[in-house]
């Protein structure tokens, strides 16, 4: 009798036992509509798998990424992979609740407690077809070039050198627009310097 069970459940038990699989990437191919990773598991199996992606996210794992594949009904003919990780450049020392995007390259975008978005690259590039709104109660730019390709426009004023100076290009539009000379030239020649210096 307990043959006959044995031999009856046995289908299941193998249905059960191969309904998830780990094993490392081999290659990916990111090109298609959805993407393929081509797996070897923990049994030396190799497999080419799809790999389901969280809507809005997309990233496209190295050789050697860990990936856990899930196999519907236990059938090994289809499968998928669920996750697909890759510790050896994973970000450390995370508090509770924060996020953080990055890649074998050390670029990182991480959203950190107290509100705050940490970007770190080489060279950020915006994109943007139309215009840009950026709500936030400070941006700091910690680059030796900013540019932009077109008109720059600030609702505030402007402060430049603001390690050494204290005055603002407003400041300094009063300064250019009262200013006056020491003296005049009737000749129409260059005139003295201004009394007042834009700084």
């Amino acid at each position: 009798m307990q043959r006959l069970v044995t031999k009856m459940l046995a289908p299941a038990q193998r249905a059960i036992a191969n309904l998830l699989a780990r094993g490392a990437v081999v290659l990916a191919r990111a090109g298609g509509k959805g993407q393929v990773l081509q797996v070897r598991l923990l049994d030396g199996e190799v497999a080419e798998l799809e790999h389901l992606e969280a809507y809005g996210s997309t990233s496209c794992p190295l050789p050697g990424a860990e990936a856990v594949a899930a196999f519907l009904g236990g059938d090994r003919g289809h499968g998928v992979v669920l996750v697909a990780a890759d510790r050896r450049y994973r970000i450390k020392g995370l508090k509770a609740g924060e996020v953080c995007i990055y890649t074998d390259e050390g670029d990182t975008i991480w959203l950190k407690r107290g509100r705050l978005v940490e970007v770190s690259t080489r060279e950020l590039r915006i994109n943007a077809s139309e215009l840009v709104q950026i709500n936030a109660q400070k941006v700091v730019m910690n680059a030796p070039l900013v540019e932009t390709s077109a008109l720059f426009k600030a609702g505030g004023d402007i402060v430049d050198n603001a390690g050494s100076n204290g005055r603002t290009v407003a400041g300094m539009r009063q300064v250019f627009d009262g200013h006056d000379h020491n003296e005049r030239n009737v000749s129409g020649g260059p005139t003295a310097k201004p009394s007042q210096v834009m700084a």
